[in-house]
This record gives structure tokens, sequence and C-alpha cells, in this order.
């Protein structure tokens, strides 16, 4: 069984404390921010270091490209997607989401949280050119390329942020969106790469917003049971990993504590929370699930999360004709 929480550690290498708290079984995952990375070899070391602490813990990190890349050095810089698509075709997309995973999985992740489904409507600063165009009916074929090319590389794709983000100005990060748009004009405008992209079977995983669409429901849709039971679940047939956005965000604030949070998310259909940030937070989330058993279901689709590397070492990565070329164009851009 895999533990419903991701959580993250502070350094580039594992402290004793890290090591205690990566044993509980609660704990199913760790993020990787930039912090925990020097260089390759150091980040390569401290992954090895944890699988041989718990090797089914799941790995993962936000590398997408552009203002938000965790892993630099040796790995591909990659310009935001918004730049990327102006500049490539299908094709093009499709490699630079083979190499983004190829990259990861040849260091021993799992996955990143990616791609990027939010419409860009030029109001929501966090997502600007995190996203691949402004508008929703042209997200959905950009993402399903990349997607193609980051399953070709055996890494599943996490669809973020659902319903979209997009069109609010205020960051999640920082307070508790609002967006007062009715459940129709949401579900025919931002929700149409999340939609397209569910039906099409390509999203392995879906991370809710932490956006309270007040004319929708009172609860922010990461701990709205309307929004990932009756939409995502119920109407739009998801069965894939539903994963909390960070619970340490102030949009988050609004369940509570960090134990009011995390058990928010698991009520409202969350298969694994992320608490970031906040060691003392996820101390307060483990202890408020003392008494929790992990689901079946949960479990099994978070199986479906792990990497299934292609290449499955950087040396091999290297000798790609398709690694080598992808790196070239990019850097041409």
């Amino acid at each position: 069984m895999i533990g419903p929480v991701m959580i993250d550690i502070e350094g580039q290498e594992l402290t004793a404390e890290d090591r205690k708290l990566l044993r509980n079984p609660l704990v199913g995952g760790l993020i990787f921010f930039g912090r925990n990375f020097r260089d390759r070899a150091q980040i390569e070391a401290l992954v090895a270091d944890i699988r041989a602490e718990r090797p089914e813990l799941l790995l993962a990190v936000d590398q997408e490209g552009g203002r938000v890349q965790r892993f630099k050095g040796e790995f591909t810089s990659l310009p935001s997607m918004q730049a990327l698509a102006a500049r490539a075709d299908m094709k093009r997309l499709e490699d630079v989401g083979w190499l983004l995973a190829s990259e990861l999985l040849a260091i021993g992740l799992d996955f990143s949280f990616a791609p990027v489904l939010d419409a860009d409507d030029s109001h929501c600063r966090i997502v600007g050119d995190r996203s691949f165009a402004a508008d929703p009916r042209q997200v959905g074929p950009l993402v399903s390329a990349f997607m193609r090319g980051m399953h070709g590389a055996g890494m599943a794709s996490t669809g973020k942020h659902f319903p979209g983000h997009g069109h609010v100005l205020e960051d999640s990060h920082e307070e508790l969106p609002v967006d007062e748009r009715s459940l129709e004009d949401v579900m025919n405008s931002d929700a149409i790469p999340f939609v397209e992209s569910l039906r099409a079977g390509e999203l392995d995983a879906v991370m809710p917003a932490h956006i309270r669409f007040a004319r929708v429901d009172e609860q922010p849709v990461g701990f709205s049971r309307f929004w990932l039971q009756d939409i995502l679940r119920d109407k739009l047939g998801f069965d894939g990993v539903i994963f909390s956005d960070d619970l340490s965000m102030e949009g988050a604030g609004a369940a509570g504590g960090y134990g009011a949070r995390i058990r928010a998310a698991m009520d409202a259909g969350c298969d694994m929370g992320l608490v970031c940030n906040s060691r003392l937070g996820a101390l307060q989330a483990l202890e408020a699930l003392e008494n929790f058993v992990p689901k079946v279901k949960s479990s099994e689709r978070l199986q479906r999360m792990r990497g299934k590397p292609a290449i499955k070492s950087w040396l091999e990565l290297e000798k790609s004709e398709r690694w080598r070329e992808t790196r070239n164009w990019l850097a041409s851009m």
C-alpha cells in the first residue's frame, strides 16, 4: 500500500529526522525542490539513498520549464511552455515532453507534476507563461502532443490546476482566490483542456486548484466533493490519481490547520495530499491521519504513477540521437 501523504526534505542529503519520517507508512511520496539540488551527481546519490530507505516511495518534482525548473546544470534548460508552443510544431512539443521525462526518469524519479493545462487569459500572475496558450481550445492539442512525449519516455502525466487557474488574479500560494463564474461558464471555458485530455485517456493524474468557485460550491476545489467526486469522477469518468496541491499554501488555509487540511483533502476524494515547505505541517498532517487506513483503490491508482523508463540511465540518454537533437534545437531558441 502506498501512503496518502507526500512530503519534502530541506537539504541535499537525508538527515536522521528525514529518515525517520520517510519510514512512516503514511508517507507515500517525496517531492524535490531547487534547494535539494546541487548537480546531477548529487541528486542521483540522494535519490539512491531515498530508494534504499523506502524503495516504494513515489519521487516527484515540479519540472515544467521556464520559471518552474528545479533541476538545472546538466539538465536541459527548457523555455516556458508559452514560448515553446509559439515556436514548436506538434512533433517538437512531443520531443520536448519526451526529453523532460527521460531526464528525470534517468536519475530515478517517477514523475513531474506536469503539464499545466490552465489557459492564460492574462489575469493570473501565477499561471502566465506556464500555460501553453491563452485560448482553452488551443491548449488541448498542444498538451496532448507534450503528454505523448512523456508517455513515450515512460512517465505518467499530471494535469493542473483543475478546473482551471488562469481566470483569477490572485496567487493561491498567498491567498484563496474566488471565481464568481457559474459551473456552465467554467466547464465551457477553462475546463476544456481537462475535459478533452480526460476523454482522450491522456491524463494519469489531476491536481485541483486552491480556488473557490463561489457560485458552484462553498469549498475550494481541492476540498470539494462536488468538484472531485460529482464532476471529476462521476461526470467526466476520471479514474486516475487526484493529488492535492500543496497544503501549506495560503489558499488551503480555509480548511483550518494542517490536520484539518489533510483530512478535508482525503474526504473530498484526493488520493494523496502534498505537505511541502513546512516540516511542522507535515508532522501535524501525519498525526491527524494516525488512524487512517489507506484506500486500496487509491493505492492502486498511485501505483500507476511509477516511472517506467525506456532509457534507464543518463549514460544511455547521452547516446540518444533524439535527446541530442532536441537539446540542440532548444538551445537554438
